[in-house]
């Protein structure tokens, strides 16, 4: 395979790509759910998976989770990092981000420096990424004491976007929050997408074809699902929020 920031950005130069998120706590996640969520999702036509959650992350079940979505489905494992004491060379590579608007300077930084020696031991793929916590937040908020920008504030959203860019960061995540009643807005992912020039990706309260999409053509590059694909059965309705994320 290709470096995974070759593969992911070439991908977003063709269209919105679709990203499944899954949280390796094996309380939520066996290793055999991993491998039948793994293939379901390929087969719907998610481009890659990002491994990680807010809470009860070690490196052994991220690594056991990693290796279990790269087995059955040959798809790209990325490592979306919870804490600097977790982590693996189980995965293709890493989102190496900053929380900008956390309060706490372990998810600034600080946590950073702790962790980047042994990324660096273990040889991993990094690109390095802003994360923006929108309104509501949940529990990412909570747990990385973010002040969350409002979900109409467009100003403070492309105030932190264009802050990334500018201290080099090479995507921008904006994240209403896992199991989040509304998605990031179109009007903010549309503002953001128009004042920056790296890739935009949108997660958090997206769990329909129609939300799926709305992001899509407001310019997100990249869409995540998570809880949505955990909680659904129905391969199905999996497919239609995929595709309509990718506009296929």
């Amino acid at each position: 395979m290709t470096g995974l920031k070759e593969y992911l950005f070439e991908r977003m130069k063709k269209g919105t790509i679709h990203l499944t998120l899954l949280d390796p706590d094996p309380e939520k996640l066996s290793e055999e759910k991993a491998k039948e969520i793994a293939v379901k999702m390929k087969e719907a036509g998610s481009d890659a998976f990002m491994i990680g959650g807010s809470t009860g992350v070690t490196s052994e079940n991220l690594g056991a989770a990693a290796k279990a979505v790269r087995t059955a489905s040959g798809l790209p494992a990325i490592y979306f990092p919870s804490n600097p004491r977790a982590v693996t060379s189980e995965v293709d590579g890493m989102f190496f981000m900053s929380i900008l608007n956390s309060t706490d300077p372990l998810y600034i930084s600080h946590g950073h420096a702790m962790v980047a020696p042994y990324v660096a031991k273990l040889g991993i793929e990094t690109i390095p990424m802003a994360y923006i916590i929108i309104e509501p937040g949940m529990t990412v908020a909570r747990v990385t004491k973010a002040k969350c920008v409002g979900h109409d504030d467009i100003d403070a959203a492309v105030g932190y976007a264009l802050a990334a860019e500018m201290l080099g960061m090479q995507l921008v995540y904006l994240e209403a929050g896992s199991g989040a009643d509304r998605p990031v807005s179109p009007e903010m992912i549309s503002a953001v997408k128009k004042a920056i020039h790296v890739p935009l990706i949108i997660g958090g309260g997206i769990r329909t074809p129609e939300a799926a999409e709305r992001a899509r053509k407001a310019g997100a590059d990249a869409i995540v699902t998570g809880t949505f694909v955990e909680q659904c059965s129905d391969e199905n309705v999996l497919r239609s929020v995929v595709h309509a994320a990718k506009g296929i």
